[in-house]
C-alpha cells in the first residue's frame, strides 16, 4: 500500500498538473480569440485548470497534516455540491433544447425573442432565430407574432426592428407582426409581450404560445415565461449552424439557469 501510494504521488501528479497547463493555456486561447465566441468555455477551462492546482496542493497538503485532510475533504464535497446540481440543471437543458415534438403545434400566438444585432443586421444568433420562426409562421398562417427586443449597446436599430424587416423580406405579412421594442432582458421580453397580446384579446395565461429561440436558450426562456403568467409556452427551437459555439451556449446556459432560479 505505502509503494502503491508514493507512486500514485510521483507519476499522478505530473499528469494532473500538465492538464491543468493544458487547460489553462486553452482557456487563455479561447478568451483571447474573441471571433470564436467561446469566451465563457475560456472562463470555465481556467477555473477547471484552478480547481486541479488547488486539489494538488490540497492533496499534498492531506498527505502531511490532518488539518490538511480536513480541507481536502471539503474541497471534495463542495465539488460534488456544485458539479452535481450543475450536471442535473445541464441535462434539463439539453433536453428541453432537443424537445421539438411541440413545434409543429398550432398556437394561438407566436412570441419571438431578440438577440443581438450587428448595427442593422441580425448577429448569427439572431438570424437562426428569425429562420425558424419564419418557418413556422409559414406553416401556421394568420398567428400573429410578437417580436420583442429593445436596442443595445452597438445597435442602430431596435431588435424588434431588425425582426420585423428580416420577416417582412423574407416575405411575412407585417400585419401579422406586432413589434415590442423596450425589453432589455427576457423576463421584460415576456412582460412587455404579455401585455401586448392582451391588446389582441390573447390572454398568455389560457393561451398556447410558440417561443420562438436558441434551443438552449429554450428551458430557461420557458421558466421565465411561467413566472410571466404564460401557461402554456412551448419552444420552437432554432439551432446555431456551428458545433463549438452550441457547446459553448449549452454549457453557460447551465450557470444562467442557476442564476435565473434564485435571482431574477
Amino acid at each position: 500500500m505505502t509503494y502503491r501510494g508514493r507512486r500514485r504521488a510521483r507519476w499522478g501528479e505530473p499528469v494532473l498538473l500538465a492538464a491543468a497547463v493544458l487547460l489553462a493555456l486553452a482557456g487563455l486561447v479561447l478568451l483571447v480569440d474573441r471571433p470564436l465566441g467561446m469566451r465563457f468555455s475560456g472562463f470555465l477551462l481556467a477555473a477547471l485548470a484552478a480547481a486541479l492546482v488547488l486539489g494538488l496542493y490540497l492533496s499534498r497538503w492531506a498527505r502531511v497534516e490532518r488539518r490538511g485532510w480536513w480541507c481536502w475533504l471539503a474541497f471534495r464535497a463542495a465539488l460534488v455540491l456544485v458539479l452535481v446540481p450543475l450536471g442535473i440543471v445541464e441535462i434539463n437543458v439539453i433536453q428541453e433544447g432537443m424537445t421539438g415534438d411541440l413545434s409543429a403545434a398550432r398556437a394561438d400566438a407566436v412570441v419571438v425573442l431578440g438577440a443581438g444585432v450587428n448595427g442593422t443586421e441580425p448577429s448569427l444568433s439572431l438570424r437562426t432565430r428569425l429562420d425558424a420562426a419564419l418557418q413556422y409562421l409559414e406553416d401556421n398562417p394568420d398567428i400573429p407574432a410578437v417580436l420583442t427586443g429593445g436596442q443595445g449597446y452597438g445597435e442602430e436599430i431596435t431588435e424588434a426592428r431588425c425582426m420585423y424587416d428580416y420577416l417582412t423580406a423574407h416575405g411575412v405579412d407585417g400585419s401579422r407582426l406586432i413589434l415590442e421594442e423596450q425589453a432589455a432582458n427576457t423576463a421584460e421580453n415576456f412582460a412587455f409581450s404579455k401585455a401586448l397580446l392582451e391588446e389582441r384579446g390573447i390572454d398568455p395565461a389560457e393561451a398556447l404560445v410558440a417561443v420562438v429561440t436558441n434551443d438552449f436558450h429554450i428551458a430557461r426562456s420557458k421558466l421565465i415565461a411561467a413566472r410571466q403568467g404564460y401557461g402554456y409556452a412551448f419552444g420552437v427551437p432554432a439551432e446555431l449552424p456551428w458545433v463549438h459555439l452550441s457547446v459553448n451556449y449549452y454549457l453557460r446556459e447551465a450557470f444562467a439557469m442557476v442564476k435565473t432560479f434564485f435571482f431574477d
